[in-house]
């Protein structure tokens, strides 16, 4: 018996636009409530967010089917990237890929051998359902999918190079780092770094492969879907949570002081 498919994989392959909510407060609830409002994917962020490994599991669990779970790792790793696997991610995000050279260490490991250097250990974690299938060490390879991130202006001048790497079946630009970077920190806006994300986007489909950003803005996201990008954020937990939290409390004050 074979892996289950990646549907978000085969989904950015065929040049779907998906649609995701990147998850980072940590907790099963949180997770499964996000993966039950319509997104495409949930992306459990091990970077940002304070997600311990056991963390993972429990989101990971909690999305089950109801939509693809993507896990971005804190750095790129090997033993970082094989535990999120071992846990039954197929799709994971890689942060500060740099060059060529560190989206291929990615790919590797990803991929059992020969393909790769993932360690290999299919019958007992969970990937696997701890050897109920039995085909996961040969068939696992084909339905991981790597998306590195792009978000300095080293790695945006080794685009072509990152893209171009076999293996790598997205590039997710990071606006705020990349802004910050290029001298503009908490402005994403800036003409002169929306024009760069422009160029990165456009390279990044020349070299055949998927585009991915977040937006907030509703707008935005349609803007960039109609520039060819698939992997879209469109928000997070933690903002919406916040935003709802201090809406409320603004609307209570201002009826306390209406006298409504």
């Amino acid at each position: 018996m074979p892996v289950p498919r990646n549907t978000l994989k085969a989904a950015l392959a065929q040049g779907q636009v998906q649609i995701g909510l990147w998850v980072g407060l940590a907790h099963p609830l949180i997770a499964e409530m996000a993966a039950s409002a319509g997104f495409d994917w949930c992306l459990i962020d091990a970077e940002h967010g304070p997600n311990t490994l056991r963390d993972v599991l429990g989101q990971l669990q909690a999305i089950g089917d109801r939509a693809a779970p993507v896990v971005r790792v804190a750095a790129n790793e090997p033993w970082l990237l094989k535990q999120v696997l071992d846990l039954g991610a197929q799709t994971v995000l890689v942060p500060m890929v740099e060059s060529a050279e560190e989206a291929a260490r990615a790919v590797a490991a990803c991929r059992y051998p020969p393909d790769g250097i993932r360690g290999v250990a299919a019958p007992i974690v969970r990937a696997s359902g701890y050897g109920a299938v039995a085909d996961y060490a040969t068939t696992a390879n084909d339905e991981i999918c790597v998306i590195v991130q792009v978000e300095t202006q080293n790695a945006a001048g080794q685009i072509d190079a990152i893209a171009a790497v076999e293996g790598v079946d997205a590039v997710f630009i990071g606006p705020a780092d990349l802004s910050a970077d290029m001298g503009f920190p908490g402005r994403p806006t800036e003409p002169e770094v929306l024009a760069e994300i422009d160029r990165l986007i456009g390279r990044i489909r020349a070299a055949g492969k998927a585009a991915g950003i977040i937006q907030y803005d509703a707008a935005a996201v349609a803007r960039y879907a109609a520039a060819g990008v698939t992997f879209i954020g469109a928000g997070s937990d933690a903002g919406l949570v916040a935003a709802t939290f201090r809406a409320v409390a603004c609307s209570a004050r201002e009826a306390l002081a209406s006298g409504i």
